[in-house]
């Protein structure tokens, strides 16, 4: 078959309709030129941490969260020096009175018991209880905050030597790794196979019951958990390359942890921290309510939990706002922690 080419002769006789659009001299029209403006230079690309803030504070329920917790918080440092009362200050005849808080009856807070009858009235009680007394005429009030800050107290540093415990730990198998990550993770597992609230009993029946030996009994096993975590990150970032590189320029063992892996692991170590605080919380509010906790007249929320459990049909206050306060603080930090592990998720990133 002979295909025959159009020749130029051929290509002029076309039908106009059939020839291709000439372009037009007004489809191409040149920008103004602004003598005034300069020349514009691109932001600066955002940094992780600012990304994660970002990211953190579009997610209402953490910011609800820890505008919550720091209120909370405060109320636990200066909530007890409000009135003129002190959490180990008895005064008899003021036994169990209801909560009465002029301006707020219509919430409940009139001074009446359970029968309707107003105590303060009838005992001729001219000063206000705001959340009310137990039954050793103790404001409950104070010690209501001065139990939060008791408890916020332990957990807090129970969780800092769980950091350290197991930042260190976790740091040194991962980084060494060999026979002495062998040895390390064995000496977890036989910890792990012990179960935790039995070690943290035994441990408080030895030595006697206070704060010293509860936060002593939860860092026993408590930092096996951020161990775990730090190894295993560590173990993904020790074999990249930018980890190689700095060796093969002669960084120290100790510069390459502080200045390379720790940084590179910051975000797991905050969220593991963030969970370790209510679950602190929760084991000493457990062993308080059991009796191998804070002793009184030591107030912590798990304290008057246990004293507002057995006077529960009576005198119902004692018992539903210390269990008010401990859920909000737990479920504000549970929040919270939600919110750091999404925002700092470099999946997140846009």
């Amino acid at each position: 078959m002979t295909t025959i080419q159009p020749n130029d002769g051929d290509y002029k006789n076309l039908r106009s309709q059939d020839r291709p659009a000439e372009p037009s001299a007004d489809l191409f029209v040149p920008q103004p030129l602004d003598a005034t403006a300069r020349e514009e230079l691109a932001a600066p690309a955002p940094t992780f941490w600012k990304e994660a803030m970002e990211r953190l504070f579009k997610n209402k329920g953490a910011v609800v969260s820890l505008v919550l917790l720091i209120i909370l918080g405060a109320m636990a440092l200066i909530g007890p020096s409000m009135n003129e009362f002190t959490y180990r200050e008895q005064h008899i005849p003021h036994s169990n009175l209801p909560p009465k808080v002029a301006g707020l009856e219509w919430l409940g807070f009139d001074g009446k018991d359970v029968n309707g009858v107003d105590q303060y009235a009838q005992r001729g009680v001219e000063t206000n209880y705001w959340f009310g007394t137990d039954e050793f005429g103790r404001d409950l009030w104070t010690r209501v905050w001065k139990g939060t800050q008791i408890s916020l107290f332990i957990a807090l540093v129970a969780a800092f030597l769980d950091l350290v415990i197991g930042v260190i730990y976790g740091g040194i198998s991962a980084y060494y790794g060999g026979r002495i990550d062998n040895v390390m993770q064995r000496i977890i597992e036989i910890l792990t196979g012990i179960p935790n609230l039995i070690v943290i009993i035994l441990f408080i029946l030895i030595l006697e019951p206070g704060i010293r030996s509860i936060i002593l009994a939860m860092i026993i096993t408590g930092w096996v958990g951020m161990a775990r975590v730090v190894r295993g990150q560590m173990l993904q970032l020790k074999g990249q390359e930018f980890v190689l590189a700095s060796r093969t320029l002669g960084a120290s063992d100790s510069r390459l942890m502080r200045k390379h892996l720790l940084p590179n692991v910051m975000g797991p170590i905050i969220v593991t921290v963030m969970f370790t605080i209510p679950t602190a919380i929760f084991f000493e509010a457990f062993l308080s309510f059991i009796g191998l906790g804070l002793q009184a007249p030591l107030a912590s929320l798990g304290v008057l939990i246990e004293d507002g459990y057995d006077a529960i049909r009576s005198f119902p206050y004692k018992l539903l706002i210390p269990a008010v306060v401990i859920s909000l603080v737990m479920i504000c930090f549970n929040l919270l922690a939600d919110g750091l592990r999404d925002a700092l998720d470099p999946k997140m990133r846009k």
